[in-house]
């Protein structure tokens, strides 16, 4: 799953370590997300989404497999 995590959370000025006192999560946790080593859970992406005030589409991008369609 591809996401804009870093692109969003710079646009609202957001650093890194504010993001993941907001979510009380780690900075560790931010920085795997925005680097694409972690996929957050749902409601981890549901809160991420709603801090920034977008969808979780908005977001976070699912590479479709077109041969799955």
């Amino acid at each position: 799953m591809l996401n804009r995590l870093a692109e969003v959370r710079g646009s609202f000025n957001c650093s890194q370590e504010q993001l993941a006192s907001d979510l009380k999560v780690s900075r560790q946790t931010i920085i795997s997300i925005e680097k694409g080593r972690y996929n957050p859970s749902l409601p981890l992406a549901l809160k991420i989404a709603k801090k920034f005030n977008l969808h979780v589409e908005d977001i976070f991008i699912i590479e479709e497999d077109n041969d799955d369609l």
